[in-house]
């Protein structure tokens, strides 16, 4: 029964992987080719090589570009990731540039730069920020993006703006110097909005405290903030003094109210908070305060 259970688990999960990288690389495709595109401001990563080979090269479409330029990043993403993330990319991939090509007739949204740069950027965001939180990617570098996010402290929305600076700066050279700092333009609000689009619009903090107050800050924690806390117990590296450590997890607009409340109970307390990328499970969910 448990095995069923997995079994039927998985597929409904896969299942949900592919119904939002479906909607990813519509929005994408569409972002693409209504706002960017017509404007000659352009995407980055293989995408972005794509449409300047795409220029230079008129007889071959971008659609082809995009998928064989694509399939090294693919091969890597299978070898160090999983075959689940390779082939849901390769499906992501195909997926826009066959609606990219059907997008391409579409009469343009705007012809202004500047707005098509802010609502292109943010449509493409989306696109590609669905994609990833679903297991897959739209473009080499945002496989290899995934890859470094993993092993540093960088955000993936990070290592893809990194990339797309030396594309957009070498794409001055076909286009338009105003093309490129349009295409800039695009790319410093999508790399915003992939963060917000995996991590989520509540971003979650984990917060460890350090106190001879534990209690006290327990109970006011749960209290005045809504929040179950869990206490477990610890040892001075110098001091080699047991001491009890609080953790809970909150959201980013408790930020400043948890500092006041650990401040007012003790001053002297250690804190640390990090970044939460996702929260399941336990008793996450806020209670009611008075």
């Amino acid at each position: 029964m448990s095995d069923r259970y997995q079994e039927k688990n998985s597929f409904k999960e896969i299942f949900q992987n592919y119904i939002f990288i479906t909607i990813g690389a519509i929005i994408f495709a569409y972002g693409l080719e209504t706002f960017l595109v017509p404007n000659q401001v352009i995407d980055g990563g293989v995408v972005g090589i794509s449409l300047i080979l795409d220029e230079l090269i008129a007889p071959i479409p971008f659609s082809i570009f995009l998928v064989v330029l694509n399939i090294p990043f693919l091969f890597i993403g299978y070898k160090q990731i999983g075959k689940s993330f390779a082939f849901q990319s390769l499906y992501g991939i195909i997926l826009a540039s066959i609606f990219t090509e059907l997008f391409h007739h579409v009469e343009p949204i705007t012809d202004d730069p500047l707005l098509a740069a802010i609502f292109g950027g943010i449509a493409l965001g989306v696109g590609v920020g669905t994609v990833l939180r679903n297991n897959g990617a739209l473009d080499g570098t945002e496989i290899l993006a995934t890859l470094i996010s993993s092993k540093t402290s960088f955000s993936v929305g990070q290592v893809v703006m990194f990339f797309n600076i030396f594309i957009l700066g070498s794409a001055g050279f076909v286009f338009s110097i105003d093309s490129t700092f349009y295409s800039l333009i695009a790319y410093f609000i999508a790399f915003k909005v992939i963060d917000i689009v995996i991590v989520g619009m509540n971003e979650s903090k984990s917060v460890l405290i350090v106190s001879d107050k534990y209690k006290e800050i327990g109970e006011a924690l749960l209290n005045r903030l809504g929040r179950t806390v869990t206490y477990f117990t610890g040892e001075g590296g110098y001091s080699g003094e047991e001491k009890k450590v609080i953790y809970c997890v909150i959201t980013r607009l408790e930020d400043a109210k948890l500092k006041a409340i650990v401040r007012y109970f003790d001053p002297n307390a250690f804190l640390a908070m990090s970044d939460v990328s996702d929260v399941k499970g336990g008793q996450f969910k806020k209670k009611s305060i008075h």
